[in-house]
């Protein structure tokens, strides 16, 4: 991930998650590099936590 992201733990929502990860296919033009792949799998860990805790928080 780039020195910019923020750090594990931290609190986003689904939403922007899921943003995050349409856009790096988008920018990878549907071929993902190691590092965009490497990205992509901490995205999609916290884009699952996010989901759950927003279940749970709707529950």
């Amino acid at each position: 991930m780039s020195p910019h992201s923020d750090v594990p733990g931290s609190v986003r929502s689904a939403t922007e998650l899921n943003e995050r990860i349409r856009s790096l296919w988008l920018r990878a033009g549907g071929s993902l590099s190691a590092q965009e792949r490497a990205e992509y799998e901490l995205l999609v860990v916290e884009w699952a936590a996010a989901i759950r805790g927003e279940v749970v928080t709707a529950a």
